[in-house]
Order: C-alpha cells, then sequence, then structure tokens
C-alpha cells in the first residue's frame, strides 16, 4: 500500500500495523470489540469497519495481540507516557568533597558545612582522600579522616559505601536520609 502524503514515516523496530502483521489468526483487543481470537482477515475487516488500524502490541504472545486504534493517536500517547516516566526519575547528583591525608582542623569543618549542605538538598556526597607520592603511607590517617567525616554527618546523611582504597584514591559515599 503506498504511503499517503500525510502519513507518517515509520521507523523499522516500531510496531506492525494492517497489512504488515504476517500471522494466520490474532488475539483482538480494543474499544466496542468483542475481545477474542480472529483470523487476521477478520481482524483486519474489524479495523476497517471502524475506520481505524489493526496494531501489534505484543508480537511475542501466542497467538499475537493486536489493538484497533488510531495509530497515530497509539504513538502519541506511547511518546506521552515514555516523557512522563522520564520526567518522574530521580535525577542523582553526585558532589565530590575532597581531602588530603594530613587535612587539618579549619579545612574539615568547612568542608563539613558544604557536605551538609549538599546532603540537605537531597544530593550524594562523595569525599575522597587523595595521596600523592609517598603519602599513601599515611593510609590509615586518610581513613580515620573519612570515617570522622561520616560521622559529623550522621544526621543528615547515612554511609552508603565504607572508606575504600582505589589507587591513590580512597573515597567514601555518603547519601542524604529519607526526610520524614
Amino acid at each position: 500500500m503506498p504511503r499517503g502524503r500525510f502519513q507518517p514515516q515509520r521507523r523499522q523496530n516500531e510496531h506492525r500495523i494492517n497489512e504488515e502483521i504476517r500471522v494466520p489468526e490474532v488475539r483482538l483487543v480494543g474499544e466496542n470489540i468483542e475481545i477474542g481470537v480472529y483470523p487476521i482477515s477478520k481482524a483486519l475487516e474489524i479495523a476497517d469497519e471502524q475506520g481505524l488500524d489493526l496494531v501489534e502490541i505484543s508480537p511475542n504472545a501466542t497467538p499475537p495481540v493486536c489493538k484497533v486504534i488510531d495509530y497515530n493517536k497509539f504513538i502519541y500517547e506511547q511518546k506521552k507516557k515514555m516523557k512522563e516516566i522520564k520526567a518522574n526519575a530521580a535525577k542523582t547528583v553526585v558532589k565530590e568533597i575532597r581531602f588530603g591525608p594530613n587535612t587539618d582542623d579549619h579545612d574539615f569543618e568547612f568542608k563539613l558545612k558544604h557536605a551538609s549542605k549538599f546532603l540537605e538538598a537531597n544530593e550524594k556526597v562523595r569525599a575522597y582522600v587523595h595521596f600523592k607520592g609517598r603519602a599513601i603511607v599515611y593510609k590509615e590517617q586518610g581513613e580515620i579522616l573519612l570515617l570522622r567525616f561520616a560521622q559529623a554527618l550522621e544526621e543528615v546523611g547515612k554511609v552508603e559505601q565504607l572508606p575504600k582504597l582505589e589507587g591513590k584514591r580512597m573515597f567514601l559515599i555518603i547519601s542524604p536520609k529519607a526526610k520524614k
């Protein structure tokens, strides 16, 4: 069947419609239709009588499920659902805070204040100690520093991953506590 002037171009992996459905029988669903298994010719006839399209909804079922619906409306509703799902998906932001193995108290407090602001803004915090050169011999100090950091943030966040050394960095991940 040649495409009409206003009929949208279809991508290969979308649903099969009307004459593209190549199975002997289908399970038919839709509004104002008696649900059941019909031969493909009868299903196409029912769709044609209503001026709608026969759209293959689930091709892997036995027999495949087809719905009598306006194809353009069907695609529009699917896009709308996908957009809604995408909008509701929580976007997690991870903020990084860097320490040295010998970070003094003032810097620690300063970074602690920033981390608590991030956690209150519902963002994750990834704190890490970066060991330069031979500073790797102070890895116990780095671990103590990160544990002290986690303990100070106990009220606003919970530890998601305990201090772990990867290469020249030891890091800790803290996620915000669920708000009541």
